[in-house]
């Protein structure tokens, strides 16, 4: 199944009438860049002042009167000098025009508007009617904050008037849940100015936090081996990997005794070298190694976005050494598993893509190819449907993109699964064949969560902050009618305590509407009320956050019932 190319189409248009717009209510603008998004477009500007978001009700009807204008839409290709003249001006399109190897660039007109383009579009502005836009933010000139500082205009766009409105509501059911309130509300983690894109955990978030990793764990203590690396390594490290020419950009760096070091963006490189320990066999393979490695990337400061868009982060990575032959098979697995993982969850849906080799790769063709039907014939046999992602694989190789949709029918890329024969080359690593000659392994790069923060925040919309009894960061709170009852409160605090459930006990001294209704704001799954009924029969009430009570249970009833949510 390809991409809405129709949808494309509109989304690609719709990002060059923001640039009409723009240039005819901002003269002396400068344009950058406009490409689509999952869900519209974006396009980068060098205005003469700062977009405010009280700028986009203005520009966007402009948009609109553009569109009633309705002017056709027309390309052509036209060589490279004539495109610098029709650019004059613009240093940025110069450097894009200087950038393309053909003798001639697509040029797209609409009225008096052009714009540098390959091309993509509706017939005619007349057909954008449909689009919003949404937001403002600051960028870099190809992403890259040494270059020009831009502003970024966000919007949306889509085929139908429907479609428009069913995401808009989409999109207000979402900020009534948005992850970084509840992550405040219910006491999860913050974020300070001190350590920009890094969240702070707080005790009730770690709770969850390190739940997610227990679960992982679980999940993977038969097959894998689990390691942990440094966090800075020797930059010569990272010029081996590959990933200092293609990734530098988001990378940071420090120097100690004058030796340049490299903050770990990613597991791989630090993998290898303990897979470098000592010689391996092919009796040792399959080796699956799995490591919860904290890693930091650059992030330009407007794109951060709580938990969801970060600059450190904790990969559940994994990294599988294996023979050519044991490829299928191993991804074979590995789906597997992550559809065990991903049903915990309750996600209304599990799709799977396949991105293929990119403009920007290392390696050769013919192994690329190889590497990308390994996973297709993995997703075949195990009678998954998917589709192609063209050239958007890392640099190193394809790789099977997980997509989740949530309770509110949107969709989250998540868990990877990447074929690499190119970074065990690099690293000359080998195993030793049957016949005692050596070989190179194949390497699987693995990811389900992805990274762990941003499922959290994920899970947090996803559940609305109602997290299921397992993993809610406080499973019970101990509620007590009466002052003369507290001592038996305590002992069942103990007992729960003891036997490893998250458990409080409410020690505010309210009336008990006002301790329910506390513990209904932290969305604490199970409420236990005890009153001088309860004690005297050495029983507890247990009511539910929906308002259901049950009456007349023992404590050991109770710690059955908790043991038994509690199992992965």
């Amino acid at each position: 199944m390809k991409k809405n190319e129709k949808l494309d189409n509109i989304r690609h248009s719709a990002a060059h009438l923001l640039a009409q717009a723009v240039l005819e209510l901002f003269p002396g603008t400068k344009l950058t860049i406009g490409p689509t998004t999952e869900t519209g477009f974006f396009y980068d500007f060098l205005p003469p002042r700062n977009f405010t978001e009280d700028d986009l009700p203005l520009i966007e009807a402009k948009m609109h009167e553009i569109s009633e204008r309705n002017y056709k839409i027309e390309g052509k290709q036209v060589a490279k000098d004539e495109a610098k003249k029709l650019f004059a001006g613009n240093e940025f399109k110069q450097e894009l025009i200087d950038g393309i190897t053909d003798k001639t660039v697509g040029v797209y007109c609409q009225g008096n508007f052009c714009d540098l383009c390959k091309g993509g579009h509706v017939e005619s502005t007349g057909q954008l009617k449909y689009f919003k836009l949404t937001s403002v933010a600051g960028s870099y000139w190809r992403a890259d904050k040494k270059n020009t500082a831009l502003q970024r205009i966000y919007g949306i766009a889509f085929e139908t008037e429907k479609d428009l409105k069913d995401y808009l509501t989409q999109i207000e059911e979402a900020q009534k849940y948005d992850h970084r309130k509840l992550g405040k509300e219910l006491e999860l983690f913050s974020f300070h100015q001190e350590a920009p894109g890094s969240a702070f955990f707080l005790d009730k978030g770690l709770k969850v936090f390190n739940k997610l990793v227990d679960y992982m764990r679980f999940m993977l203590k038969r097959d894998y081996q689990e390691i942990r690396t440094p966090m800075i390594l020797n930059e010569s490290l990272w010029h081996t990997s590959g990933h200092y020419e293609n990734y530098k950009n988001n990378m940071y760096f420090t120097s100690v005794d004058d030796i340049n070091y490299c903050v770990k963006p990613m597991n791989c490189p630090a993998g290898i070298l303990v897979y470098k320990e000592k010689p391996k066999s092919y009796r040792e393979f399959p080796l699956r190694v799995a490591e919860y490695g904290h890693v930091y990337r650059y992030e330009l400061s407007g794109v951060l976005h709580g938990l969801f868009r970060v600059r450190s982060f904790t990969q559940d990575d994994a990294h599988i050494f294996c023979t050519p032959d044991q490829v299928v098979s191993e991804v074979e697995k590995m789906l597997k598993l992550a559809i065990d993982v991903y049903s915990k969850f309750d996600f209304k849906e599990i799709k799977m893509a396949v991105s293929t080799r990119p403009e920007k790769f290392i390696g050769d063709i013919a192994s690329w190819d190889a590497a990308t039907q390994a996973l297709r014939t993995g997703l075949e046999n195990k009678g998954l449907k998917y589709h192609i992602k063209e050239g958007e694989g890392a640099f190193y190789g394809p790789k099977i993109e997980i997509v989740l949709k949530d309770m509110m029918g949107r969709e989250w890329q998540c868990g990877t699964i990447q074929v690499d024969f190119f970074m065990p080359k690099n690293f000359n690593i080998e195993y030793i064949k049957a016949d005692q000659s050596k070989d190179t392994p194949v390497m699987l790069h693995r990811a389900i969560y992805g990274s762990v923060e941003r499922f959290l925040g994920i899970l947090i919309e996803h559940y609305k902050g109602r997290f299921p009894f397992w993993l809610a960061p406080v499973q019970i709170r101990i509620l007590s009618i009466t002052d003369d009852v507290k001592d038996y409160s305590q002992m069942v605090f103990d007992k729960l305590f003891d036997a490893d459930i998250r458990v409080e006990l409410d020690k505010t001294g309210d009336q008990l509407s006002a301790q329910v209704r506390n513990a209904q704001v932290q969305q604490i799954p199970w409420m236990i009320v005890i009153g001088k009924k309860e004690k005297e029969n050495n029983t507890v009430t247990l009511r539910h956050l929906d308002g259901k009570q049950e009456f007349g249970l023992t404590v050991d009833e109770l710690l059955k019932r908790a043991a038994e949510l509690n199992k992965f």
